[in-house]
């Protein structure tokens, strides 16, 4: 083969490799986790505790609901989750076996499709990755 021939292949090569490594950074970027930007922690959804995935299936179906307060407007008073307008986030019980109330632990979503847990009361938070 000649040295035009090598070259040329070669420009080719690189230029597809260019473009190839544009799509794979783009692809990135669409699929960040909403609300990565938050510092906390990530957890995948299959690590918390079991009810949270069954709380996630129902908030992704739109109920219905254990609790007349699941759903209601989560105001972020300890301001332990990024700041946002007043009706942004809600909140959802995740069942704690053995209690006879609502219990310490939340699902708290945003209107970004963010999701965050807590199990203690919204004393601390994590970051929930849903599809892990």
């Amino acid at each position: 083969m000649g040295s035009r021939k090598r070259i040329t292949f070669a420009l080719i090569g690189l230029v597809v490799l260019v473009v190839a490594g544009w799509f794979v950074r783009e692809a990135a970027t669409d699929s960040a986790l909403p609300g990565d930007d938050s510092g906390l922690q990530v957890k995948a959804l299959s690590t918390l505790p079991r009810e949270a995935t069954d709380t996630w299936r129902l908030i992704e179906k739109g109920g219905p609901f254990k609790s007349n307060r699941d759903g209601v407007v989560f105001e972020n008073r300890e301001k332990r989750l990024p700041a946002k307008p007043g009706s942004y986030y809600r909140e959802y019980t995740v069942p704690t076996p053995g209690s006879n109330d609502r219990g310490a632990r939340r699902l708290v979503y945003g209107q970004e499709r963010e999701l965050y847990y807590t199990g203690d009361h919204y004393v601390s938070f994590v970051l929930v990755d849903p599809g892990k």
